[in-house]
């Protein structure tokens, strides 16, 4: 096996473990058996689970950024798109496993001790938060309404992790529709 495909094997196991049981939970002979990499390739690949879960949040964020574009860049008029931030987050955490924010759950178990976690996270949010300000300033909406965006759709999160219902994502798309009006 190549290191490429052991690399994305290992990362697909231990997102999967990592997001289902949490970080701590989850050592690397778990990883290692969930894979199918030997521990011996894993640790060539990953010299610390800190670069493991740093590395998984990375490509997550990818997947996650890119997931959320689509959705939204679907709807021409630019203040829905800022609703659809809210829509499309009903739908994710709709999913089946959806276990609340992989960003904020890896930083309750990792930040404090992990620069490099809590780089990811941190990165992770802003982006996140420079997107929504993108889609304010295309619906021509005023600057100042990026922020209160952006702790709805966070707190939104929070919540569904918490309750693991798809209702905070509507009741923050109700009070977004009243900011923006």
């Amino acid at each position: 096996m190549d290191s490429a495909v052991a690399r994305e094997q290992a990362l697909d196991a231990a997102e999967r473990l990592f997001y289902g049981r949490g970080v701590q939970c989850v050592g690397m002979d778990d990883v290692r058996g969930a894979s199918g990499v030997s521990l011996k390739r894993l640790y060539q690949l990953f010299p610390a689970k800190e670069q493991l879960v740093e590395a998984c949040l990375e490509r997550r964020d990818e997947r996650w950024r890119g997931r959320l574009t689509r959705s939204v860049e679907r709807h021409e008029d630019p203040r829905r798109r800022v609703l659809a931030v809210f829509d499309w987050l009903e739908e994710w955490f709709g999913e089946d496993g959806f276990r609340g924010c992989a960003w904020i759950n890896a930083y309750g178990e990792l930040g404090a001790v992990s620069d490099r976690v809590a780089h990811q996270v941190r990165a992770h949010k802003q982006a996140f938060r420079d997107y929504l300000a993108g889609l304010v300033a295309e619906a021509g909406l005023p600057a100042a309404l990026t922020g209160p965006l952006f702790l709805l759709a966070e707190g939104a999160m929070v919540t569904a992790g918490i309750t693991g219902d798809t209702k905070p994502a509507a009741e923050a798309r109700d009070a977004a529709r009243m900011l923006i009006r």
